[in-house]
Formats: C-alpha cells, structure tokens, sequence
C-alpha cells in the first residue's frame, strides 16, 4: 500500500536550531531517505521550493485567477514529501517518526489511492 508522506515545515522553530543543525538534519534524512529506498519502501522523495515561490489557481464561473503564495497564511507549510510503501497505516507511521522533522514541524501521512482502480471504476 502507498503512503504519501508529507513534510511541513515551521520557519521560527527551524531558524531556532543551533547553526549547521539544519543541515545535520538534512544530511540524516537523505541518508535514511537511501536505507528506505535500499529496503524497497521509499518510492519517490522530492524537497520543495518556499511558499513564496509558489502561485495558486483557482477557476470559478470559468474565470481563472492565479494568486502569489499558498492558500491560507500558516506557521507550518509543505515543504517536501516522500512516497512510500508500507504493509499499513502503522507501518508508515513507524516510517515517517523516522524522519527527523517532526521536531521542527510535522508530518502528515496520508494513504494515496490506487488510481488504476479509479480508471476502472470510472471507465477511463
């Protein structure tokens, strides 16, 4: 079964970490990131840019508007993500408490659904 774990980061508490602690973490999750790729459970990995970088689309009536930024204003923001393979919910949790920015964020852990039972169940 695959998860999408995703990784939401706080800007006050990361700024808040003693220097080079930022990258200590990065380093240790990368190196994880490679064991679980290594045991057949991590399936992509991908670090995103800042809020500020991105734009957001929304079409109403058939207008489409494109505003600067995510959203809604928020401490935490998404700031990468891992999919993984995981026999539960359970397991993919005991996954992602691996990871080292929980402590600095949070990290939300969804089931993804299996698209190719969506195609079938809708005929496309």
């Amino acid at each position: 079964m695959k998860f999408l774990v995703m990784i939401y980061n706080d800007d006050g508490l990361l700024q808040a970490l003693p220097d080079g602690a930022t990258d200590t973490m990065m380093r240790e999750c990368l190196l994880h990131a490679d064991e679980l790729r290594d045991q057949g459970h991590l399936l992509d990995s991908q670090q995103l840019h800042a809020p500020t970088t991105a734009k957001t689309l929304r079409v109403r009536g058939g207008r489409a508007t494109i505003t600067d930024g995510p959203f809604a204003e928020t401490k935490e923001y998404l700031g990468g993500f891992n999919l993984i393979e995981a026999a539960d919910m359970d397991e993919a949790l005991r996954i992602a408490q691996q990871f080292p920015w929980a402590n600095s964020g949070a990290i939300e852990v969804r089931p993804v659904i299996d698209i190719a039972q969506v195609r079938e169940r809708v005929g496309a």
